[in-house]
């Protein structure tokens, strides 16, 4: 195929506004499914945690014809966390389809992934989703994005861009602002992206230059990179050099090529320049080398990404109740395990720790680290981790920390309970705007520890009806102390299994994160007291038994449930002195020295 058939586009936009969605309907308007074939929705969304986060964690690509031009769709991660997914799916293509929702606007990920876009010029098509919605408000949200562009410093050609007025659900689409009629399709948004987005510029009669920009992994043909060609032509059995990370050099036959049909791979004999591929036969790739020429190998320059703002440690499950759960226990499997994620996944780093058996590992946010362990749990990895702490920077001699920028959806009568619980955080409201009816939206401006646990705060104080979505703004200077959490630890001061009779009597003092019949251990946290002191407590205590009866109030226990603990909860809620147990089964919060009398030694030295 032509280059001049070709067209790269990558689908962006903030989490929920139908990116996904968006991508199912083009991919069956495009008749890339059979009539009788069943499929998923949110078909790009394999993993089992983007289903059910209904977030997009990894970028993928698939592609469709139309009319005679095949468009590779590549759908990028909404949630800033995901940045390095982004950034490596945007080197993959030439022109953007910029999704937002039609009542909700552009939100903090709009303008993550648009600010990169425009650095690297490429084209956008605007796609303003859901307007069919009772609240959608078009014409403001269109006015919203010309600003966007502008505060962006967009250029005046990349301003004049083309709108698209859509509902994805039912794959229909219009040209300009207006409601798609019963019998629209998605032929307007598919024309629009062929005329305004460039063909690839590259030359397939050069030698051979093609960038990898993401890693996959087969039962069959082991690691598989994934990437585009640049320049030149790809071929099945052509000898390539693979230039990496620091000049070397690596010469083999290329065995196996695929390419992208529809949402599958298939085997494929050429790539030529501005096409995307997906090859096997060289274990020692990663991600930013450049396959080129044999003959002439002419490196490209290496994908750069945003440096972590955020990291924890993790380490081997040291509990008494380690090793009955897991399958992988050992700190070998641990490192390996991260090793390689950090083949695949640019935006984390890895360093060493005074401990062999402990890692510490550095990323976006909490959310890819929380992602990161849920998939490890999931594998049989037994593991405990830390407390997330903020990367330091020092900048003109002056020590600096992250700043977040936060946009904050809530009912309308909450508003003055979240602008309390910003102001002990160091946050600052920068913005406050009605949103849909009853609703208001706040925009703060935190250092990243003031935010951390704050999604649950806010949730628990809005009952449950509060949206957040944050992302890294830049440094600010060092803003001092800030305070943690209110209550204080319950810890069990021995191992056994809880009871309903000291759950009963124990419940009156905090709330708790167990019920009864579950195994306990000493210096293992099972609720949070009232007060802010550490508490001391017996989870195992059981009633006396004796030949005299009592009142038949004592008879009856009622128990209040448990709070629900998830992983982002645990790791927001513990203290520095605190530990998360992580295994295939259970979270467990522990203290990190188990003896309390262990811990008051330290506390003396």
């Amino acid at each position: 195929m032509p280059p001049t058939s070709l067209r790269n586009v990558a689908i962006v936009a903030h989490v929920d506004h139908g990116k996904t969605t968006l991508v199912d309907a083009l991919l069956k308007a495009a008749g890339t499914f059979r009539e009788n074939e069943a499929v998923a929705e949110r078909v790009l969304d394999s993993g089992d945690q983007e289903r059910e986060r209904g977030i997009t964690i990894l970028a993928k690509a698939a592609s469709i014809t139309w009319e005679g031009v095949r468009i590779n769709l590549v759908d990028t991660p909404g949630h800033a966390d995901f940045g390095g997914e982004v950034e490596r799916a945007l080197t993959m293509v030439d022109g953007v389809l910029l999704l937002v929702d039609a009542a909700e606007g552009p939100l903090p990920q709009t303008r993550y992934v648009l600010s990169k876009a425009l650095a690297i010029g490429l084209p956008a098509v605007v796609v303003l989703n859901k307007v069919d919605r009772g609240d959608a408000r078009p014409a403001e949200v269109l006015d919203e994005v010309y600003q966007l562009f502008m505060d962006l410093d967009a250029d005046d050609h990349h301003i004049e861009f083309p709108v698209i007025s859509a509902v994805a659900r039912e794959g229909r689409s219009v040209v300009g602002l207006g409601m798609p009629g019963e019998d629209a399709d998605l032929r307007p948004l598919l024309q629009t992206l062929i005329d305004t987005v460039p063909p690839p510029a590259g030359d397939p009669d050069a030698p051979l230059q093609a960038i990898v920009t993401n890693l996959d992994a087969s039962d069959y043909l082991g690691r598989l990179a994934v990437g585009r060609v640049i320049n030149g032509r790809l071929r099945k059995g052509d000898q390539v050099a693979l230039c990496g990370e620091d000049d070397e050099l690596v010469r083999r036959r290329l065995s196996q090529l695929l390419g992208v049909e529809g949402v599958s791979r298939v085997e494929v004999e050429e790539r030529a320049a501005g096409d995307l591929f997906v090859l096997a036969g060289f274990p020692e790739v990663e991600i930013g080398d450049t396959l080129a020429d044999a003959a002439d190998p002419q490196p490209l320059p290496r994908l750069t990404v945003d440096e972590p703002v955020m990291r924890m440690t993790f380490g081997v499950n040291t509990s008494p109740l380690a090793g009955k759960e897991g399958k992988y226990l050992t700190s070998r499997h641990l490192r390996e395990r991260l090793e390689r994620e950090v083949l695949g996944n640019v935006s984390i780093r890895l360093a060493e720790t005074d401990s062999p058996d402990i890692i510490e590992v550095a990323a976006r946010g909490e959310l890819q680290l929380a992602v990161l362990i849920e998939s490890m749990r999931r594998e049989g990895y037994e593991l405990q981790v830390s407390r997330p702490e903020v990367l330091e920077r020092e900048i003109d001699g002056r020590r600096h920390e992250p700043l977040e920028h936060a946009v904050i959806d809530v009912p309308d009568d909450f508003v003055g309970t979240v602008t309390q619980a910003v102001a002990p955080r160091k946050g600052r409201v920068s913005d406050l705007r009605p949103g849909d009816a009853g609703r208001t939206i706040i925009t703060i401006e935190a250092p990243s520890r003031g935010l951390l646990g704050f999604r649950s705060l806010l949730l628990t104080a809005t009952r449950g009806t509060a949206l957040m979505h944050q992302h890294h703004e830049g440094w600010i200077p060092w803003v001092g102390e800030l305070p943690t959490r209110s209550g204080g630890a319950m810890i069990a001061d021995r191992s056994g299994t809880s009871t309903g009779y000291a759950l009963d009597n124990l419940q009156q003092r905090g709330e708790m994160f167990i019920g009864p019949g579950e195994t306990v251990y000493e210096g293992m946290i099972i609720g949070e007291s009232a007060r802010g002191d550490e508490m001391q407590v017996n989870v195992t205590r059981e009633k006396q038994k004796t030949n005299i009866r009592t009142h038949a109030s004592d008879d009856a226990i009622k128990l209040t449930p448990p709070r629900q603990l998830t992983l982002e909860s645990c790791i927001e809620w513990i203290a520095d002195d605190e530990l998360v147990e992580v295994t295939p089964s259970n979270l467990r919060l522990r203290k990190r020295v188990l003896r309390e009398q262990d811990r008051r030694r330290l506390g003396r030295s």
